[in-house]
């Protein structure tokens, strides 16, 4: 069985809209990957703001917005497959851009209405793939993990540092995963007030002083105690970490909240005992923070090529589409808490 896909990821941390073609095959009863094409679209400042502040819309501005992103991700896509001369896809399988994210009262919100894409570009659209999760008890997430059994099980584990970190490894032979917290959606926020966009490198972070308190209350912060499977939203942030931050030199809290996600990371492959992860997502640019954590662990941090640290989560929506259209498993309740393995998504 072989199928062409497109992935379409919109990360909290706002920094763009990643594509992904891709082609899967499955041979000998096992799944390979080729990434074809890929690109990251900056977003336009009309749309990141109106996308960082969704949230804050009343019902009917965010109904409308999630018609109107719907066309622009239809279009954008569309843009793509004419500039690369792309002729052959069997669908496109969209993540949305989440504005809520509250699974304790069975609701999550991925904006991007799938119809607009399908109409600009008339191939079918799979998109809405957190919802049904949701409403079965689970997290809506992490949902990567069945590209991680399915695609990268040469590793012990996979850690993403995007906007949250999360991670997923096989434990007793099931595969579980969950957010571990929050980093990009911290440290870029902090970097703005330096007047960049995020903390290239982590050199701001470098010259700053870790605050001792600031680092305690951050590292006690009740989420760290709950056991998986769980999860993370913007929700979090603004309740509990941005309060904390709030007055404090933006130096200092570049290099305190480094240091406090590097410990949160290495924590978690210790207690694991994992011995060969792969590291993926925007973070691990930031050889600040991967210093601390590999200092403190002697767990095997693999970086790949440039694609997989960009582009393994729009690779892994492309092939959740696949397994969708297919009606196969693309969620795991040993991820995400739900009451069993399902196969999720939207088709339009």
């Amino acid at each position: 069985m072989k199928s062409k896909a497109i992935g379409l990821m919109s990360g909290t941390s706002l920094d763009g809209l990643d594509i992904c073609f891709a082609e899967f095959e499955k041979y000998d009863n096992k799944w390979q990957f080729k990434i074809i094409e890929a690109e990251t679209i900056c977003y336009p400042e009309n749309w990141e703001k109106a996308l960082r502040n969704s949230l804050h819309l009343s019902s009917e501005n965010l109904l409308a917005l999630n018609s109107e992103y719907g066309f622009y991700l239809g279009k954008t896509v569309k843009t793509f497959i004419e500039d690369k001369k792309i002729t052959d896809i069997d669908l496109i399988a969209s993540h949305g851009h989440t504005v809520f994210h509250q699974p304790h009262k069975k609701f999550t919100l991925q904006i991007g209405d799938g119809r607009g894409i399908k109409l600009q570009t008339n191939i079918p659209v799979i998109y809405d793939f957190r919802s049904q999760d949701v409403l079965m008890g689970g997290n809506g997430a992490p949902l990567v993990p069945i590209g991680d059994e399915l695609l990268f099980s040469q590793y012990d584990g996979c850690l993403n540092l995007g906007g949250f970190s999360n991670i997923s490894f096989k434990k007793a032979q099931k595969r579980i995963a969950f957010d571990i917290c929050a980093v990009n959606i911290v440290l870029n926020k902090i970097s703005q007030q330096l007047g960049k966009s995020f903390d290239e490198n982590g050199d701001s972070a470098r010259k700053g002083s870790v605050d001792s308190n600031l680092l305690e209350k951050l590292n006690n912060l009740e989420f760290y105690h709950h056991q998986h499977p769980k999860s993370l939203g913007i929700e979090f942030c603004n309740h509990y970490i941005f309060p904390l931050l709030e007055n404090v030199d933006s130096l200092t809290a570049l290099a305190t909240f480094t240091e406090h996600a590097a410990i949160q990371i290495f924590k978690i492959l210790n207690e694991n005992r994992l011995k060969k992860v792969l590291f993926t997502g925007g973070g691990t640019y930031n050889s600040y923070l991967i210093e601390k954590i590999k200092y403190n662990t002697s767990c095997e941090i693999i970086i790949p090529d440039k694609s997989i640290i960009d582009f393994k989560e729009a690779l892994i929506f492309a092939f959740m589409g696949v397994l969708r259209i297919n009606n196969e498993v693309n969620v795991m309740s040993s991820a995400t808490g739900s009451l069993r393995d399902h196969s999720s998504g939207i088709i339009a």
